[in-house]
């Protein structure tokens, strides 16, 4: 099994807090809008292997490390992650031929500071979006998940509460 967490939207912003949650994950996966390249530098410390892409609100610090899209295998589980993808019923339109030719079984968004957990039976997939770590948006607590990944499922999943996204 591997132990992933999962976050997004942190806008430059990381605490004691979300490094607590992440510590003895094997992989940190971040959703993209990090704020500057420093919080990327700070979650690949923390784990054995760091996978993210890159937001609307990135710069080219962020953007020349980080891709748009990342499609990848874990577990026996294809992953695909972008920053704006939408959720089941409402992909983004740049997202649904992504989704058509990777037919990933988890598909996993940031953007909207709404952390969701959403099967797509249509599309036979688990659709995961962290919600917000950072302490900027609309979002009134910070969010993030931990799961595990073990033959090619989702398995201990959790939904983390960092505290309120004001302290």
């Amino acid at each position: 099994m591997t132990r992933i967490g999962l976050l997004s939207d942190t806008h430059g912003y990381l605490d004691e807090r979300i490094a607590h949650h992440l510590r003895g994950c094997d992989e940190i996966w971040h959703a993209g809008d990090f704020g500057d390249a420093r919080v990327v530098d700070e979650l690949q410390a923390l784990a054995p292997r760091f996978r993210g892409v890159y937001g609307n609100i990135d710069g080219t610090d962020v953007r020349r490390t980080q891709p748009l899209v990342q499609d990848f295998e874990v577990e026996g589980l294809r992953v695909l992650m972008t920053h704006i993808g939408g959720y089941p019923g409402h992909y983004a339109p740049a997202a649904r031929p992504l989704l058509a030719e990777a037919r990933p079984g988890l598909f996993i968004t940031g953007h909207s500071h709404i952390l969701r957990v959403m099967p797509d039976k249509k599309l036979g997939l688990l659709h995961l979006n962290p919600g917000a770590a950072g302490r900027h948006g609309f979002h009134q607590v910070r969010t993030l998940l931990r799961f595990g990944v073990d033959n090619g499922k989702v398995v201990d999943l959790q939904a983390v509460e960092l505290g309120k996204r004001a302290g």
